[in-house]
């Protein structure tokens, strides 16, 4: 049995403990917003936040995770309204999307970490999440355009 927190509700699976946690996600608790890829952390498809830090799921035993605050995709913004998914739209960065989840998990952590990031920042974080249609340049587009949106909100609210 494992229990965790998954975004923001508790949650409680009847699984093996080495059950990765990407198979409980979406097989278990109908979340299907984490996407499978490799099945072995290299491509950042099945990318989620555990206690704030992005992980891959699909290499995580859901017994890693008891007591956990998990958030998907799903959970970063109940109205799809975060700065990153808003900025993803704005530049059309999708084409096929299958990484796009994996993908703003990962950048949604390097904000948390970095708020105004380079190039170089963003490179060197989001550079283990893969895109097949190889919009590389349009996520680091976004990425700075939801960091400047960001800012520019906690500067209004500071003000």
């Amino acid at each position: 049995m494992a229990k965790f927190i998954l975004n923001g509700k508790p949650m409680t699976a009847d699984v093996e403990s080495d059950t990765p946690l990407l198979w409980v996600i979406r097989d278990e608790l109908d979340m299907t917003g984490t996407k499978f890829g490799c099945g072995i952390g290299s491509c950042g498809a099945c990318t989620v936040h555990v206690n704030g830090r992005a992980w891959r799921s699909c290499i995580t035993p859901v017994s890693l995770v008891e007591g956990a605050e998990i958030t998907t995709i799903e959970g970063l913004s109940e109205k799809g309204d975060h700065p990153l998914q808003i900025s993803w739209q704005k530049l059309q960065v999708p084409q096929c999307g299958y990484c796009q989840s994996g993908q703003i998990m990962q950048a949604a952590a390097l904000l948390k970490d970095i708020p105004e990031p380079s190039d170089k920042d963003i490179d060197a974080v989001m550079g283990g999440n893969l895109c097949r249609c190889m919009t590389y340049v349009r996520i680091r587009g976004a990425i700075h355009e939801a960091a400047n949106a960001i800012k520019e909100n906690n500067d209004e609210q500071n003000a």
